[in-house]
């Protein structure tokens, strides 16, 4: 299961994500991605990742095009989330990196 936030303020955003990363629940992230994405092109966005227990190749990818598309902060906790936006962050152009 995974629980999504989308943290909307005037001039950012925070897109919280809790829990597994994985199948269905990537799919979501990635249609609520699109649905999103140009409502807040203009907004600095961080990607909360410090609840994140586990993703899949699925996940993978959708967070690397959010990523690659935005170059957002992303915000770790633990040794796998730290990993886990390392290589979100790795073979992008906008290398913004995770940040703790």
């Amino acid at each position: 299961m995974l629980r999504i936030t989308l943290e909307e303020k005037a001039d950012a955003v925070v897109l919280k994500l809790e829990g597994r990363l994985a199948g269905p629940w990537a799919v979501e992230l990635g249609r609520l991605w699109e649905e999103k994405s140009r409502d807040i092109a203009q907004k600095k966005l961080s990607v909360d990742l410090r609840e994140t227990t586990f993703a899949d190749a699925s996940g993978m990818r959708i967070l690397k095009a959010i990523y690659s598309q935005t170059g957002a902060a992303l915000l770790t906790g633990t040794p796998w989330t730290q990993y886990l936006a390392e290589e979100v962050a790795s073979n992008n152009s906008n290398q913004a990196g995770p940040e703790v």
